[in-house]
């Protein structure tokens, strides 16, 4: 593992994500009890609260029909400008299909939504990996390689029309004809336009990274692996002369004790729904089976890692706070730039994290910066008022459905819909 940060990314501090809880069911394919809900009321105040907490990006998912534990789910776009509309300053990302939108009208959505927050639109273009979601809408399924052909157009198409005037483009996918969207998007200080994030862990993911995405999203990773998946998009990018920042994603575990965060970990995976997480793991690898190389973005998870559908076990962010920010800061070193995290009580623990994790990385970025020669930019760092845990709670306890949330009240049953 040799990949280091260049001295810029070590000069500017991490930011922090989460992931919108927008379909039923939680981030974990579990019946583990989860104080966190799908529905609106209950994201418009985490949204809040994670603005205030210091987190600056929120991540909304895409999800069109009942997958291994998700039975009920709200459309991205639509959740995502909601957001934007109960927040002030976090940045919403929602995640899209090419192949179910076309790039011309997501372009027409993001200049919108952009006007409408104020700048604080983003997209994730996912490349897709349920099969049942395309053939079942009759749209045709493309294998793996070509579905990454597919989504390297689409995203020229999309940054095109969303910045150029009589944009046009002749590809095997996509045809764009001297067209002008306006108005254009909000005029924002260090930013090009709204942010284009990407992801995947194959090898034809990460070179569409480097030639066309802002961002490159990978699934959670060991630290050898993610510092391979970086090498893998700075090759690429570095041949388009470009250079895209990096996210990843984890799943938080934070606790008194590594033991009892441990423990918390064996009781997710101890009550996964199992023919829910095995039907997830074996439409991922089919999704995978054609790539080149055989390297699809699941293709080394094993059932304890599907548990939590994007790998975040594998990032290993659990112990206390001070144990996961130095975990936190070693992914900074090889590269990360944008930590996106995921809970089981998402109001609560996103709470705890702004209040009890942030500080300790914080001062942990300040020695690493100093460490390679330069300072840590904590202008940059924003300036929030932070959320008790009794302010968390009382959240909570307002926005989750009397009937129970995500837990063992509607997760189980949940799980044995969507298996």
């Amino acid at each position: 593992m040799t990949t280091t940060a260049p001295v810029s990314a070590l000069e500017t501090p991490l930011k922090f994500a989460y992931w919108v809880p927008n379909v039923s069911g939680g981030l974990v394919v579990s019946t583990i009890e989860q104080r966190t809900d799908w529905q609106l009321p209950y994201n418009s105040s985490l949204a809040k609260i994670a603005e205030d907490s210091g987190f600056e990006y929120a991540l909304t998912q895409t999800r069109y029909a009942a997958s291994y534990g998700a039975s009920q789910q709200h459309e991205a776009s639509a959740f995502s400008l909601a957001l934007l509309g109960a927040t002030e300053r976090l940045r919403v990302i929602a995640a899209f299909h090419p192949g179910m939108w076309h790039p011309g009208v997501l372009a027409k959505w993001v200049n919108t939504a952009d006007q409408l927050s104020g700048g604080r639109a983003a997209v994730n273009i996912v490349s897709g990996w349920l099969k049942d979601e395309f053939t079942g809408f009759g749209l045709p399924w493309l294998e793996h390689d070509e579905r990454y052909v597919r989504t390297e157009e689409f995203i020229r198409a999309l940054r095109g029309l969303i910045t150029e005037d009589g944009y046009s483009q002749d590809g095997q996918y996509y045809t764009i004809d001297d067209f002008t969207l306006s108005p254009k998007p909000v005029d924002v200080p260090g930013r090009a336009h709204p942010e284009i994030f990407f992801g995947g862990n194959s090898t034809a993911a990460q070179g569409v990274a480097g030639r066309v995405a802002d961002w490159y999203f990978s699934n959670g990773r060991d630290l050898e692996g993610y510092a391979g998946n970086v090498e893998g998009v700075r090759a690429s990018a570095e041949k388009a002369g470009r250079s895209p920042r990096f996210g990843l994603n984890g799943f938080v575990i934070a606790r008194d004790s590594r033991k009892e965060a441990e423990e918390t970990l064996r009781e997710i995976v101890a009550k996964a729904h199992r023919p829910a997480v095995e039907g997830f793991q074996k439409s991922v690898q089919e999704a995978g089976a054609s790539t080149k190389d055989g390297k699809g973005m699941w293709a080394d998870s094993s059932f304890e890692d599907l548990v939590q559908y994007n790998d975040g076990f594998k990032t290993r962010l659990l112990g206390t706070p001070e144990e996961i920010a130095e975990r936190i800061v070693s992914y900074k070193e090889i590269g990360v730039n944008l930590l996106l995290t995921c809970y089981l009580n998402f109001t609560e623990e996103v709470a705890g994290f702004g209040r009890e994790v942030m500080p300790i990385v914080r001062e942990l970025e300040k020695d690493l910066a100093r460490k390679h020669g330069t300072e840590l930019d904590v202008s940059q760092i924003p300036d929030v008022p932070g959320v008790s845990a009794e302010q968390a709670t009382a959240a909570a306890d307002a926005t989750l459905p009397a009937s129970g949330a995500n837990g063992s009240n509607g997760a189980g049953a949940d799980q044995e819909d969507a298996a």
